[in-house]
């Protein structure tokens, strides 16, 4: 040690010592988190505020529960590249739906079952956001737009209507407070979808407060990737007004047999002027169609106040009912928005907070929250569900789950989730399992909604969910049945004997191909499937096989295994080899053998100045760019790396300014797509303390936290410790480097720890400073 080092540990020793005497009280963990959420952070689709075609977080404002199959929630657009239907900065609101996806793109898809309250002349097209007087959508008072956690409200302004509404897990319910009027109708565009329509509908009025039905959604509508990502499902209602309905009616659209009827056709003047000359049919009890709407009409008194609850089922009609049944049994609206209120501050209480700013708290719960809302229950309260074969299943010992965005939140989400919720994994884990059973598949999807394979993205992420959840002993499911479906995913999609991949996105496919060859061996190994895991391996090597040591970075091969025309721009072209990214970005990513790769591009030092480059020319904003571009998903692990070239105060500099620069409070909070929980789970993680790089291996980096306590509540099912903790020690905007660590009161000089550790219930200590501490290794 040289004499400059020792004199620093010294001065840095009595530093720590001198503090600690004077160290202020940790302030209170907050007991009701979900008085820090607010919905409206990311909830904007603008492409013109994010400067790029991904647009920002593409978050729904609306109310919901943990997890919930419902979501009841303002739609302002649909059509377009809106996936969460829903806007900010729109000025008119079409209805509130019962259903909808979080921080996506490809067209989106949900929406369904959508009320809006009105005044005046029936209209039975939504209109335009440009001519709001064209249709049923009302212009709104933006001052009276509310959201909390499960709860919405806004003043609806040219019908002067107030509309109000919360969830429970399975259903919904509104209230609408009425002006006078002799023309007052509560309307259900049974039609409307995200990014297309439903295709067929089904309405029965049971008697004067009831109605059923259901409405198919098939790829020839539209809706996820405009028909090519396979969505294919019904929703299924059973609805109930508070107020009987004498007068009541249905609209009924007849679709010419030779219209096609995806995004750009629905969207279409002459598709909308077909709408709007609907035909009206009154007093019909039972109606099926191509595109239908139903209202009840009524004289109403100034302030007068008509509820609408519904049961929502994937599965039945009979389904819908029983999910409304067990769930909001009265008219107390008041007791459904407690219930909801309640449920997420106890989920949201999973991961308690002391310290940091009132931004920064509600930046940290709402990211929480966010991570809270898929995968979602996939099946009724009583169990039953629809298979990949279209027929109803009764799950057994698992909670049947949709929405898995693998590509994106196998990175955090389901390592966070692993922490906090590992029962939620299991079911996950099954739910793909089972899906592919029952699609009589013999691989793993890597996108799945509503039991579609959807195709979209790349990679085998669920392999890498499976692989994770096994090392980490996360196991209540059949392990022998998700390993051979691991490796037929990574024979029919993978790098295999040539070892690497030359159609399209060489890197990119290469790459994580490569990871989740490793990951189906690191399980095979675990599991005595020694042929298996000797395979597997080597093909996680394949990784080598693409880095061109004439240009010092990974390049795509062709068919032949000569190299792709190397571009001017070199590693900063779009698109180049790689998905979302440029090669400069995609080429970080080999996870699971970090010390190869490093090597591959030169040992530490080269590897520290060239990832100093790519932080150091990133935008401060964090906008879409050609460097350290956060609003994608595949260099979120980057800033980890610098815990591996021995330089870790580098990553607590820069996960510090990242949770600063690309998280704030506001609607264009997240500098990119949600992602169904992904970009959320960064944060979560990373304003906590740690990290992990690699899933499947247990290693968790640490970093720089934001908060001066975080206390992680573990399930007992999965750990043997009560809560994982970690402390902070003279936390400031300025001392963001770890001076010193203690773990479990004993000195620690590692910036990692392992899974095991967390656990086991671990007390993490972090005392910080101004300057960095070159020492820890």
């Amino acid at each position: 040690m040289n004499l400059k080092k020792y004199i620093y540990i010294l001065i840095s020793t009595i530093l720590i010592a001198c503090n600690q005497s004077k160290m202020p009280e940790i302030q209170d963990i907050i007991e009701e988190p979900a008085s820090y959420v607010n919905p409206f952070i990311g909830a904007s689709t603008s492409t013109d505020a994010a400067g790029v075609y991904h647009g920002l977080g593409k978050t729904f404002p609306g109310a919901t529960t943990p997890y919930g199959l419902v979501q009841v929630s303002p739609n302002t657009i649909t059509g377009g590249d809106n996936g969460s239907g829903y806007s900010y900065e729109h000025t008119s609101i079409e209805g509130f739906a019962f259903t909808q996806m979080s921080g996506i793109g490809w067209y989106g898809d949900l929406g369904n079952f959508l009320v809006m309250p009105t005044t005046g002349k029936l209209q039975t097209s939504a209109g335009s956001l440009a001519n709001t007087a064209s249709g049923y959508r009302s212009s709104y008072d933006k001052t009276s737009e509310k959201a909390s956690a499960g709860y919405y409200s806004v003043n609806l302004s040219d019908y002067n209507i107030k509309a109000e509404m919360t969830a429970a897990s399975h259903s919904g319910i509104l209230k609408f407070t009425f002006p006078k009027s002799d023309k007052s109708r509560v309307q259900i565009d049974l039609a409307r979808r995200v990014g297309g329509t439903s295709t067929e509908q089904f309405i029965e009025i049971i008697d004067e407060q009831t109605i059923r039905g259901w409405m198919k959604c098939k790829p020839d509508g539209g809706g996820w990737g405009n028909g090519d990502g396979n969505a294919n499902y019904t929703v299924y209602f059973y609805a109930q007004l508070s107020k009987p309905f004498k007068k009541y009616g249905i609209w009924n659209v007849e679709i010419p047999d030779d219209w096609t009827r995806k995004r750009e056709d629905i969207e279409s003047e002459q598709y909308q002027q077909k709408i709007a000359e609907a035909t009206i049919e009154y007093g019909n009890k039972e109606t099926e169609g191509k595109h239908l709407g139903f209202f009840a009409e009524y004289e109403t008194e100034e302030a007068e106040e008509i509820l609408i609850k519904s049961g929502i089922s994937f599965v039945s009609m009979a389904g819908a009912k029983k999910n409304l049944n067990a769930e909001i049994t009265d008219w107390d609206f008041a007791k459904v928005k407690a219930q909801a209120w309640k449920l997420w501050n106890d989920n949201l209480s999973k991961v308690k907070i002391s310290g940091g700013t009132d931004e920064e708290k509600t930046v940290f719960y709402t990211a929480l929250y966010h991570t809270m809302i898929d995968p979602r229950i996939f099946e009724d309260v009583d169990g039953k569900y629809t298979g990949g074969d279209g027929k109803a299943h009764e799950s057994e010992h698992f909670t049947k789950r949709t929405i898995f965005s693998g590509w994106d939140v196998f990175r955090s989400q389901f390592p966070l989730q692993t922490i906090v919720n590992p029962t939620l994994v299991n079911d996950m884990v099954n739910s793909l399992v089972t899906l592919a059973d029952e699609s009589n598949r013999d691989y793993l999807e890597r996108w799945e909604l509503l039991n579609a394979y959807s195709g979209c993205m790349i990679g085998n992420p669920a392999v890498s969910v499976i692989s994770d959840a096994y090392t980490k002993g996360i196991r209540d499911f059949d392990a022998e049945k998700s390993l051979d479906l691991m490796v037929s995913t990574g024979e029919k999609f993978g790098n295999g004997e040539k070892g690497y991949t030359y159609t399209s996105f060489g890197i990119s496919n290469t790459l994580e191909y490569a990871y989740t060859e490793w990951c189906t061996a690191n399980m095979a190994e675990q599991m005595n499937q020694k042929n298996i895991a000797k395979t597997f391996y080597k093909r996680g090597k394949s990784f080598e096989n693409i880095f061109d040591d004439s240009v010092s970075w990974f390049r795509p091969r062709k068919e032949d295994g000569s190299f792709e025309k190397w571009p001017k721009e070199g590693r900063l072209v779009e698109w180049y080899g790689s998905i979302e990214s440029n090669a400069y970005q995609q080429g970080w990513f080999v996870p699971h053998d970090i010390e190869g790769m490093i090597n591959l591009m030169g040992g530490n030092e080269n590897v520290k100045k060239d990832l100093e480059n790519f932080f150091d020319k990133a935008p401060e904003n964090l906008m879409w760019n050609n460097y350290y571009n956060h609003a994608n998903e595949p260099v979120h692990h980057v800033t980890y790396l610098f815990n591996h070239v021995g330089a870790p105060w580098l990553t607590q500099k820069w996960t510090r300014l990242i949770c600063q620069r690309g998280y704030r409070n506001s609607v264009e909070g997240l500098v990119g797509n949600e992602d169904v929980g992904q970009m959320s789970a960064w944060y979560v993680l990373s304003a906590s303390g740690i990290y992990q790089i690699c899933p499947g291996k247990k290693r968790f980096e640490i970093t720089s936290p934001v908060f001066d306590k975080v206390e992680f509540q573990l399930d007992d099912k999965y750990a043997t410790g009560k809560t994982f903790s970690i402390e902070t020690h003279n936390n400031s905007p300025k001392n963001v480097y770890i001076q010193k660590i203690l773990l479990n009161g004993e000195d620690y000089n590692k910036p990692y720890l392992s899974y095991d550790q967390i656990v086991e219930g671990a007390k993490l200590e972090l005392f910080l400073g101004a300057e960095p501490n070159y020492n820890i290794e």
